[in-house]
């Protein structure tokens, strides 16, 4: 979203003596997308609202606890698709199968079963 527009949104919401207050969910959640796609400094993020970071902190903490309350819904999810690599059919992809160790030579050698470890150990030693 464009700063410039999410700056007259929370300007809105200020207060005569310089507080942002009772700024809906529906901006918050624009404010937090906002914070999260920033690269910058987070001073300079506010600077490009018209913000003191006094100001803003309050607002990106509570769009930052509604998001983690699951406030927000998931959002889109995006399939990512990894070309060139196709995933062997006599391996298991579970996260909890098999067994992970680190050989001599800081090497990782994955195991999809104690077996195949087993019969690894044997012929190495």
């Amino acid at each position: 979203m464009d700063h410039v527009v999410l700056k007259k949104k929370l300007s809105t919401y200020l207060s005569e003596k310089g507080y942002l207050r009772n700024v809906s969910e529906e901006v918050l959640y624009e404010v937090i997308l906002a914070w999260e796609n920033w690269t910058g400094s987070s001073a300079e993020f506010y600077r490009s609202l018209g913000f003191t970071a006094k100001q803003m902190a309050s607002l990106i903490g509570k769009a930052k606890k509604l998001k983690r309350e699951g406030y927000y819904g998931e959002g889109e999810f995006k399939q990512i698709k990894v070309e060139g690599q196709v995933p062997s059919p006599a391996l298991k992809t579970d996260p909890c199968s098999g067994i992970e160790i680190t050989w001599n030579d800081g090497k990782v050698i994955r195991f999809a079963q104690v077996d195949l470890l087993i019969d690894f150990l044997k012929k190495a030693s």
